[in-house]
């Protein structure tokens, strides 16, 4: 990929990578805990399929600024617009989130629907649906949620230990444990523990409520997205049940994929069969 950099305003930089030169885009937003190279199994294989890729570090992770502030899901949504404008990109493109970037592509749907052609959003809750309330009180399975909303505490209690703690997700949410390999790893670790790196992505958490209150705002006001939806999960990952009733609570147009020998890092896990399910769904 080519690495760039755009200005997203109030002194924040989001830096990004680009391939191809195919007629359609894809935006491909990655979550937590990672970065754009979350993606880099999927690119080439997109690519050849006649997409231009475009994948950014979403603000806070990897090379893109560490502000204080502007972790809601809306403002993340505008950062992604601003690569678009930085590369000039005016049509409609296929907007795909994994975790905290489904959010985001939710919130580029609602913010920015002159700009999005088709959604896809991979295997995690969006705040502000049933769907979420309900997983949210599962404490086996999200208990993150709620320590990485504490103020302060997870900042102090991760401090050195950044490796570790990041490990128990990348092992306990995969169907195969190894599919991330030790360098992606390694360079996750390293974009983390510099400065300000865990605590901007504690912050992501600590919007949800803000995220929460946008979405269930922008539902009443606008009522239920019509654009087509692929909603995706990994066929071992705790999501498979909910994704799709989840995503009806809020479109109109859903369809739905279980993604064979995956858990929750379906781009790592089983690439071939998430490109398959995407350029069918954005060719479609």
């Amino acid at each position: 990929m080519d690495w760039r950099s755009a200005d997203a305003g109030d002194g924040v930089r989001i830096r990004y990578g680009v391939a191809g030169e195919g007629p359609a885009t894809m935006l491909l937003i990655h979550g937590y805990p990672e970065t754009a190279i979350a993606w880099r199994k999927v690119v080439e294989p997109l690519v050849d399929a006649g997409f231009r890729v475009v994948a950014p570090d979403v603000r806070g992770a990897g090379g893109s600024s560490r502000p204080a502030d502007g972790y809601d899901k809306r403002t993340l949504a505008a950062d992604c617009a601003a690569v678009l404008d930085d590369l000039g990109i005016e049509a409609p493109v296929c907007v795909v989130g994994h975790d905290i970037g489904l959010m985001i592509a939710y919130a580029f749907a609602r913010r920015f629907p002159e700009r999005i052609s088709h959604l896809a959003v991979l295997d995690a809750p969006l705040p502000g649906t049933d769907a979420f309330d309900t997983v949210s009180l599962d404490d086996e399975r999200v208990w993150h949620f709620h320590f990485h909303q504490a103020p302060d505490v997870p900042e102090a209690l991760t401090a050195g230990r950044e490796g570790y703690y990041l490990e128990r997700f990348w092992h306990q949410l995969a169907y195969d444990a190894g599919a991330i390999d030790h360098a992606t790893k390694a360079s996750y670790v390293s974009d983390f523990s510099g400065p300000g790196g865990m605590r901007a992505g504690f912050a992501l958490y600590r919007a949800f409520a803000q995220d929460a209150e946008d979405n269930r705002a922008a539902l009443k006001h606008d009522g239920k997205l019509t654009l087509p939806v692929l909603a995706v999960a990994g066929e071992a990952s705790g999501f498979a049940t909910i994704i799709e009733s989840m995503m009806q609570e809020v479109a109109e147009n859903v369809t739905a994929v279980l993604i064979p020998r995956a858990g929750h890092w379906i781009a790592e896990e089983n690439p071939a069969a998430l490109v398959k399910a995407l350029v069918g769904f954005a060719k479609g």
